[in-house]
């Protein structure tokens, strides 16, 4: 009787009996059609790297990938480390065994080369190869993380700009701790930086800084700002009050304000002008009901702040 499997037979694919039983005795075809697909790139890819290629969602395939994983079918997979206080440096023979052996590693290399318009130096690689060996973030994953640098760098300093690898470096390890590390969460990662990122000039005219872009370290506390939930008018509020006390306007000391605020839970304008309001008098001793006992938080908050003050 004649096959009727149909196959490229320049191309093939081996799956091991024990596989197959271990596959079979699962029952789950999400997970077959993950080793498929890990099979066919020979495993020189990240699994999460593939869930492009399935069309499937971050949950999907992390369901998928730790079926594998319980099966014994791909290895234990250690979560993303620390950020070192020296990155992993690789050797020019280490770099050269992966760009040998990784099909994968070597596509993402010339993508990355053509995104920065350059040729990328063994320190260059080495950096590359941290984030795609070290962290594990899939290829996908770390290009849209390139384009996302290199626009961020020429939306601050101009056209032509870009990022090093160690300024890419830094923010692939921020992405994997936030566990931006699928091209579905790495969508939504920078959805939520572009509508951030819309609101930070309002917050510039709120600290009386005028309309340039801020540098670096001045974005850091706007993005905070604005994770804690405060407005732009919540930030001028905390201006003024930095203004009145230190005679000019200081980073920490506004951000000191904002955060005992979020800190007290008060973000509204109308909270926080409740809660910088002083409190009733005591009552005298021997008089009834424990008055103001409900609010015995707030009298300790701003007694501590008057203390600050």
């Amino acid at each position: 009787m004649p096959s009727v499997l149909v196959h490229a037979p320049d191309d093939p694919v081996t799956l091991t009996a024990q596989a197959v039983k271990r596959l079979l005795d699962r029952g789950d075809g999400d997970a077959a059609l993950l080793y498929l697909a890990l099979l066919r790139r020979r495993g020189d890819a990240p699994p999460r790297s593939l869930a492009g290629e399935l069309r499937w969602d971050k949950g999907r395939i992390e369901a998928a990938e730790a079926s594998l994983r319980d099966l014994g079918l791909i290895a234990p997979q250690a979560p993303p480390p620390e950020p070192a206080d020296e990155p992993p440096s690789y050797q020019q023979s280490e770099v050269a065994g992966k760009l040998e052996e990784s099909g994968d590693f070597r596509r993402l290399t010339a993508e990355v080369e053509r995104k920065l318009g350059k040729r990328l130096t063994t320190a260059d690689l080495s950096a590359l190869l941290g984030l795609y060996d070290y962290l594990g973030l899939p290829s996908d994953v770390i290009y849209l993380l390139v384009c996302h640098c290199a626009e961020r760098t020429a939306a601050r300093f101009g056209p032509g700009r870009r990022p090093t690898l160690r300024q890419i470096e830094r923010e692939g390890y921020a992405w994997a701790r936030r566990g931006v590390d699928t091209q579905a969460a790495a969508a939504e990662y920078l959805r939520d930086y572009a509508r951030k990122r819309e609101a930070v000039p309002a917050y510039m005219r709120a600290l009386r800084l005028g309309d340039r872009p801020p540098v670096r370290e001045e974005e850091k506390y706007l993005l905070q700002w604005l994770e804690w939930g405060f407005s732009p008018e919540a930030a001028a509020l905390a201006y003024e009050k930095t203004v009145l006390k230190c005679h000019e306007f200081k980073w920490n000391y506004c951000n000191g304000i904002l955060r005992r605020w979020h800190e007290a839970g008060l973000h509204a304008l109308d909270e926080i002008e409740a809660g910088d309001r002083c409190p009733a008098p005591a009552a005298e001793p021997g008089a009834s009901g424990g008055r103001g006992t409900g609010n015995a938080w707030m009298r300790k908050y701003i007694q501590q702040r008057r203390k600050e003050g």
